[in-house]
């Protein structure tokens, strides 16, 4: 059951660990921290990506900024009350962790695939430029009855695709993370700058019925 679970949700990305641990939380006597970690776009753009980690699985007593990772594990989430009300915080959750010497520039640094269920309309727009956007929210079971809430991001024909799905339906989609940032209005005079985690989406199918009764037979 886990394992078929697990599949549902990978991640790998490689890059730069750019900040020290920080404690996150505890579950069973065993310490949780988040750290960042630095990806190359293919242009000259990067992206910032919260990692959680296990202090069983690196020594987070340790200050590795500067040290290049490959990682693979799942994009999870959870619900942080704050300002009276709910905020979705996304990060990875490392189940592996590997020292690389360099970062060569054809490594695929950013990937991820989920297989989830469309759990709110998708949001389908045009920039002032025309080109076509398609927000999607995608619940991905976790063992134990737990789900996972990802944000997607879709364009042009994907957009358009998309923009079709509705609530329920099952979809798979390929792509990367990315972080983005915005300002957020906190009251009448103060505005924050905030990051927001999705994932970039380069390719996405609906599941049909029939291929599910196909896959369980």
């Amino acid at each position: 059951m886990t394992d078929k679970v697990i599949e549902n949700n990978q991640v790998t990305i490689m890059g730069e660990i750019v900040s020290e641990f920080s404690y996150s939380h505890e579950i069973y006597g065993e310490g949780f921290y988040m750290v960042d970690v630095k990806v190359q776009r293919l242009s000259d753009s990067f992206d910032v990506i919260p990692m959680m980690v296990s202090e069983r699985l690196i020594d987070i007593a340790a200050d590795y900024r500067g040290y290049h990772v490959e990682v693979s594990g799942q994009f999870r989430s959870y619900n942080r009350h704050e300002e009276r009300k709910n905020r979705l915080v996304l990060s990875v959750f490392a189940r592996e962790i590997a020292f690389v010497d360099e970062i060569e520039e054809s490594a695929k640094t950013n990937q991820i695939f989920l297989d989830g269920y469309i759990c709110k309309a998708p949001i389908y727009r045009k920039t002032p430029l025309g080109r076509e956007i398609a927000d999607l929210l995608l619940a991905v079971n976790r063992p134990y009855g737990k789900s996972d809430y990802i944000p997607c991001i879709c364009w042009g024909r994907n957009a358009r695709f998309a923009s079709g799905f509705e609530v329920g339906e099952r979809c798979q989609v390929w792509g990367r993370i990315q972080s983005r940032e915005y300002m957020k209005k906190i009251d009448e005079e103060m505005v924050e700058k905030r990051v927001a985690y999705e994932v970039s989406v380069s390719k996405l199918e609906l599941v049909r019925e029939e291929e599910q009764l196909i896959e369980e037979s």
